[in-house]
């Protein structure tokens, strides 16, 4: 009678794993048959089964046949995003709120405070002598390499997110900032400002922003747009407070000093990011720079090139209403400088509000009227005069241009399956969005130098072409939501 072959008890001897988790066959050194002789062993009466191996994890995983191995799917997207779920509340996710916070106080609200800038570099005071040396187009070539560089950051930063290297880019992000401003503070020709205001405070606003948004989709899921508009509010909290201080600053230290107080405040500020930003989770799997599925996903290049159009209106009136005012003599020059303010105010709204009401309708259902709102607001100032006037259209796009800084990166998430992708995505959808400041802020500036009514500058095409690409924008994304959700006005999209 052939000896009884007894299995040992896999619930505490289950086959080994080796570092990475792979199964490691001990089939020689236990005497436990592989899965093939196990199968023929099986037939016999006189061999006695093993119970069938536990599931849910340790060393009591099954051993798949090679042939088995072969069949099995690719990793979904969820295995790539292995981890807990969102905790969608919590101290350490609100805490990630606000470091994006001052994230956005020191890129989108610098990027806001330009226009106070454009207006000083034009006026009697600038520091391009003699005064007019410079003209409004070249002038604004400085804030629009500004948003360039935020954006085009995107295509370096997102993928290094996606790699694990948050810290960094913080790091690397905060110094470029606060160095920006130091060597900003002393500068006396055009070049020079256009280099350390435009080239080195936006490439390090770009090492931090693109991250900085996507952290916060591993800490909230249901809460996004909330989440996301709560920071978001800090680019308009920086387009208030920064220009007030270079304003009442200026005249009473100088250029200089104001420029340096404006860079001390970015660093105290950017502390608070640089030691509570955490990334919670990483893509598994190593991608390349460029993910160039992006560019054959149909709904995801729509709503780049829509909100490319509309970045193009959005800075015809950031960089120029301020200016308005003073060149019409709607305004007296100490006015003019308050109108930034006055506008970014308003914005802080408009990038919370509907970002809390986009969780609940979706954030197209919010983008699309957001966007027509802006451009009707644009055309409207063919027929401003007064004081009175530009005030209230600066409340208004304030509120209402909100949504194109805070709604794109819900729309980004909401558009991306593969969340392990997401940084890339996002970092390549800003990349070309900031092509768009290249064509807004000089472009606009080469249409203005145009003589206009009475030999004046060209206010009325200026807004026209402002106008129209707002309302452009807001026809790109009817036909996107359409497409991609349908045509029932009453689905969340």
């Amino acid at each position: 009678m052939a000896p009884t072959t007894t299995f040992p008890d896999r619930t505490t001897h289950g086959p080994s794993t080796d570092a990475e988790g792979n199964l490691s066959d001990q089939s020689t050194a236990t005497g436990i048959s592989s899965p093939s002789r196990a199968s023929s062993e099986k037939s016999s009466p006189h061999v006695t089964a093993a119970p069938p191996p536990l599931t849910g994890g340790g060393a009591a995983s099954s051993v798949v046949p090679d042939d088995a191995e072969k069949q099995q799917p690719p990793p979904t997207t969820a295995a790539w995003n292995a981890g807990p779920p969102p905790p969608n509340g919590g101290l350490a996710a609100w805490l990630q709120v606000v470091s994006v916070f001052f994230i956005f106080f020191n890129t989108w609200g610098l990027l806001n405070t330009f226009g106070i800038f454009q207006t000083y570099y034009e006026s009697s005071e600038s520091i391009f002598q003699p005064p007019g040396s410079v003209s409004s187009s070249n002038i604004s070539w400085i804030g629009s390499i500004q948003s360039f560089m935020v954006l085009l950051g995107g295509l370096v930063s997102g993928p290094l997110y996606d790699r694990g290297y948050l810290k960094y880019l913080i790091y690397v992000g905060a110094f470029g900032v606060v160095f920006g401003h130091m060597m900003l503070s002393l500068v006396s020709e055009f070049w020079q400002a256009l280099l350390a205001q435009g080239f080195v405070v936006g490439l390090g606003a770009g090492m931090m922003f693109t991250p900085g948004v996507t952290v916060l989709q591993s800490y909230f899921s249901t809460k996004i747009g909330l989440a996301t508009g709560l920071a978001a509010a800090g680019s308009s909290f920086g387009g208030v407070i920064y220009p007030i201080v270079f304003y009442r600053l200026i005249d009473r230290i100088g250029y200089g000093w104001s420029v340096r107080v404006i860079g001390f405040i970015a660093l105290a500020t950017l502390m608070v990011p640089v030691v509570f930003l955490k990334q919670r989770t990483k893509s598994r799997k190593v991608r390349a720079l460029v993910d160039v599925s992006a560019f054959t996903d149909g709904p995801y290049v729509l709503f780049t090139f829509g909100t490319f159009v509309g970045f193009i209106g959005l800075y015809v009136m950031l960089f120029y209403l301020s200016f308005f005012g003073l060149d019409t003599g709607a305004t007296d020059p100490a006015m003019a400088f308050y109108i930034v303010p006055i506008l970014n105010a308003g914005s802080m709204f408009g990038r919370t509000l509907p970002n809390w009401l986009s969780d609940k309708v979706g954030p197209f259902n919010i983008l699309i009227p957001g966007a027509m709102v802006c451009g009707a607001l644009t055309l409207a100032m063919i027929g401003v005069k007064g004081l009175g006037a530009i005030i209230v259209v600066a409340i208004l796009f304030g509120f209402f241009s909100g949504v194109f800084i805070a709604l794109p990166t819900v729309c980004y998430i909401a558009l991306t399956k593969d969340k392990s992708r997401l940084g890339s995505r996002i970092g390549l959808g800003y990349a070309f969005l900031g092509l768009a400041t290249l064509i807004g802020g000089p472009g606009t500036g080469a249409i203005l130098q145009q003589t206009g009514h009475n030999g004046h500058n060209n206010w009325t095409g200026i807004w026209v072409f402002g106008g129209v690409m707002l309302l452009a924008a807001s026809g790109v994304f009817m036909v996107l939501r359409s497409w991609k959700f349908g045509f029932k006005l009453t689905t969340k999209a």
